[in-house]
């Protein structure tokens, strides 16, 4: 006997799954748009932590435009800020994996749909899905490959990612706008025992028989968003979590042991740092602002008031280290040796590093005036290892992890 099932994805009659349908679709999509709209939210404010109006350096996405908006100094209180808004950021990302491949494939017919276009509105239809889910696999793919430290895309990662979310979130609000009364409606009729409609191109017109229910799916998913947490929030925590974090590369068990024993994003060896420029005889503490330039040996600097705070790490990666205790030299005090007593100004850090994005960073004048604000030259009692950033590095209540910068050659105060 002749088969004549239809072969091509064109033809509804080729998609035949049972699960197929509104009320599936419908509940992925709320799910979805809760999610998503965090997601951006806090990728905004991961944005805004780098201040990135301070100074070129800080900002790796240029001609951006009106997209750059920028509308507050990043906060050095509460000193976890960073180490939430970018946990939740990373955490969540790859908790709403699995929900977001279940909508795409409860979906996938309408994408095959023929006619490509059945009026102008249509076509604007179909070319804001193309956006919507082209942009969505790129931030996702391009997230969780930084995330894992395998990132592959030719340019960097920052305007990459910046101008991704934006075009994909412009597509998502506009799909939403259309989408979303249609799915609460669909929910609120399952719940009240009511058939969802049928809906063009979600229900299979000839489905095979049901092997799962549309809500076991759905406990599958939701299954897998919940390993998928479990196995990376512990990034972003202490305790137990940090150590079934298997797919989190800074989540594991913390490396080496003693005072130094926490994590890092890049080694000295990795960064190129010499170990005869980090020498007490040949290294030197470059500050420069309103009264002229002072130079410091560590010896000198220990020699000024030392101070302590208690602050995290926490990386644009989504993992961030426990709060520990660092020891040095208040950044206000080293801006009040060049004349810059009373506020101080905005400083522009420089280190031995003389590779990668952030061998410079810069620093807003709330931060340096923070009395937590820290050249730190010791660590929990220790003085700094190479890979912490010997023979100095900065410390900030709540800045991303690359604006602590390790390896500190120069410190230039004033605006910027």
């Amino acid at each position: 006997m002749r088969d004549h099932s239809p072969r091509l994805p064109t033809s509804p009659g080729f998609w035949r799954s049972p699960l197929r349908g509104p009320w599936f679709t419908s509940v992925l999509g709320l799910v979805l748009l809760v999610g998503i709209t965090v997601l951006f939210v806090t990728g905004l404010l991961s944005y805004a932590a780098y201040n990135p109006d301070l100074s070129p350096v800080n900002d790796k996405t240029p001609d951006k435009g009106i997209l750059g908006f920028y509308l507050f100094a990043w906060p050095t209180d509460p000193h976890w800020l960073y180490r939430l808004t970018q946990g939740v950021h990373v955490t969540l990302g790859v908790t709403l994996i699995p929900v977001l491949l279940a909508k795409l494939w409860s979906v996938v017919p309408k994408l095959f749909a023929l006619p490509p276009a059945r009026s102008l509105a249509h076509a604007l239809e179909r070319l804001s899905l193309l956006l919507l889910v082209g942009g969505a696999l790129f931030e996702f793919v391009t997230g969780v490959l930084n995330v894992q430290l395998d990132y592959l895309f030719p340019g960097s990662f920052y305007p990459l990612h910046f101008y991704g979310a934006w075009v994909f979130f412009a597509a998502f609000l506009a799909h939403a706008v259309l989408k979303a009364p249609a799915a609460v409606r669909n929910v609120r009729r399952m719940r009240e025992g009511r058939e969802a409609p049928t809906g063009e191109g979600l229900t299979a017109p000839r489905p095979d028989s049901a092997t799962v229910s549309r809500r076991g799916a759905l406990w599958f998913v939701g299954s897998g968003s919940l390993l998928l947490f479990g196995t990376t929030a512990g990034r972003s925590f202490d305790g137990p979590l940090r150590h079934m974090a298997l797919l989190a590369p800074h989540g594991g068990a913390d490396p080496g042991s003693g005072p130094n024993g926490f994590q890092i994003n890049k080694t000295a060896a990795y960064a190129g740092i010499d170990r005869t420029e980090t020498r007490e005889d040949a290294w030197r503490l470059v500050v420069t602002g309103r009264t002229g330039t002072v130079r410091l040996s560590r010896a000198e600097l220990f020699e000024l008031p030392q101070h302590s705070a208690a602050l995290p790490i926490a990386c644009v990666e989504g993992w961030s280290t426990s709060d520990q205790w660092w020891r040095g030299v208040r950044l206000r005090d080293l801006a009040a040796l060049v004349g810059h007593d009373g506020d101080p100004p905005d400083v522009l850090v420089e280190s031995l590093q003389r590779h990668g994005a952030f061998r410079h960073a810069a620093l807003r004048a709330n931060q340096v005036a923070d009395p937590r604000s820290l050249l730190a030259l010791r660590v929990n009692g220790e003085d700094l290892s190479p890979d912490h950033g010997y023979p100095a590095r900065i410390i900030v209540p709540a800045a991303p992890g690359v604006l602590n910068t390790k390896w500190v050659a120069r410190l230039t105060f004033g605006d910027l």
